[in-house]
């Protein structure tokens, strides 16, 4: 298998550890001591209730979560949690939402924002190309309103905000979809957090939302039941089914993250030592690899640039993809190329990735 397997840098559904893709081959037909597959499961049966409940405690384990914060698995993508977030904290609470726009998905969050009531842009990083996310002397002190939102790292320009801001009693909302699990945060800092889970934790199908208990306390009335955070926490996020293989896998990557690479300290070097590969290619190869995101602002997850001669950069893909390196066109509306290398991404992979680059500016530049 690991022969004949590429190495995968797409940006999302992103690369899974082979470990914990062998293990669910080896689960997939009978679960051990179960007699039938997670695939056929009850998502209201004892089999499942461990699974989650296994899940939510390598969570805590892994993030240092506290007691006051619930975690729910919920559908729908980070996309619906644009919606979701302004409908129970912002329709009816009289005061404004800010919004950190960074980037594509900052800016998608905040357009949701506006039909649920008076939404704000706090920073825009869109007359700069989105190359880069504010220092903490830029963002305006926020000293009342219904919540500050941010997305710490922005898969489609490959900036990434490399610090933690605090807001004191406003609550901060963070789309962690493409960095979580990838680094030690400071949960206590935040009122939520979610994440889609098909970049660092899973395949796609599930959200983690990270909610403090005293936000429950801001829905109104009268929301529908799927869009209600309350009512995913009394019911313990089996309200409907749920996504129960995409938990289950979450469930063994977390375990994973705790056994083989021995927590989030460990997972952040790593991921740091295949960006600094990277980025150190792009920066000495004289100009010929031109990096999208100013040097502070860089993401460890991912890597965006573009070749001087962009009629060069199609060829690259084409012969990156020969080579066994699969994935790394830009996206669509930005253009350029992407490497995206997430937790499972090995340095092996990266390493390849490297190697190819420097032979490509050897023979075009």
């Amino acid at each position: 298998m690991e022969k004949t397997r590429v190495h995968n840098f797409s940006a999302g559904p992103g690369a899974l550890p082979l470990s914990v893709l062998i293990q669910a081959k080896q689960e997939l037909v009978e679960l051990p001591n179960v007699g039938m597959s997670v695939l056929e499961i009850s998502h209201r049966s004892s089999m499942f209730d461990d699974i989650i409940q296994t899940a939510q405690n390598n969570l805590r384990t892994l993030l240092q979560i506290p007691n006051n914060y619930h975690i729910l698995f919920l559908s729908g993508g980070a996309s619906l949690q644009f919606s979701m977030i302004p409908m129970n904290f912002l329709r009816e609470s009289g005061e404004s939402a800010y919004y950190l726009v960074g980037g594509t998905w900052g800016k998608k969050a905040i357009e949701q924002a506006f039909r649920e009531g008076d939404a704000r842009k706090l920073w825009d990083g869109s007359s700069e190309q989105f190359n880069r996310m504010p220092a903490s002397d830029e963002l305006e002190i926020v000293s009342s309103g219904a919540y500050v939102h941010i997305t710490s790292n922005e898969t489609i320009q490959g900036i990434q905000l490399n610090w933690e801001p605090t807001f004191g009693v406003v609550p901060l909302i963070c789309d962690m979809s493409s960095d979580f699990l990838s680094r030690p945060v400071s949960i206590a800092n935040y009122g939520l957090i979610y994440a889609g889970v098909q970049k660092n934790v899973g395949p796609a199908g599930v959200t983690i939302v990270i909610i403090r208990e005293d936000l429950l306390e801001r829905i109104p009335n009268g929301l529908h039941s799927m869009l209600d955070y309350g009512v995913h926490v009394e019911k313990s996020s089996t309200y409907n089914t749920p996504p129960v293989f995409s938990i289950y896998m979450a469930n063994l990557v977390t375990q994973w993250l705790l056994g083989d690479v021995g927590g989030l300290d460990k997972m952040a070097a790593i991921n740091h030592e295949k960006s600094d590969t990277l980025y150190r290619t792009i920066d000495e190869s004289s100009g010929f690899y031109i990096g999208h995101a100013q040097e502070d602002s860089r993401s460890v997850m991912n890597v965006t640039w573009r070749i001087e001669d962009q009629t060069l950069e199609q060829e690259f893909v084409n012969e990156a993809y020969k080579c066994g390196l699969h994935n790394l066109k830009g996206h669509g509306s930005v253009g350029g190329l992407r490497a995206s290398i997430y937790n499972a991404v090995t340095l092996e992979s990266v390493n390849a990735l490297n190697k190819f680059m420097l032979d490509f500016q050897a023979r075009w530049g």
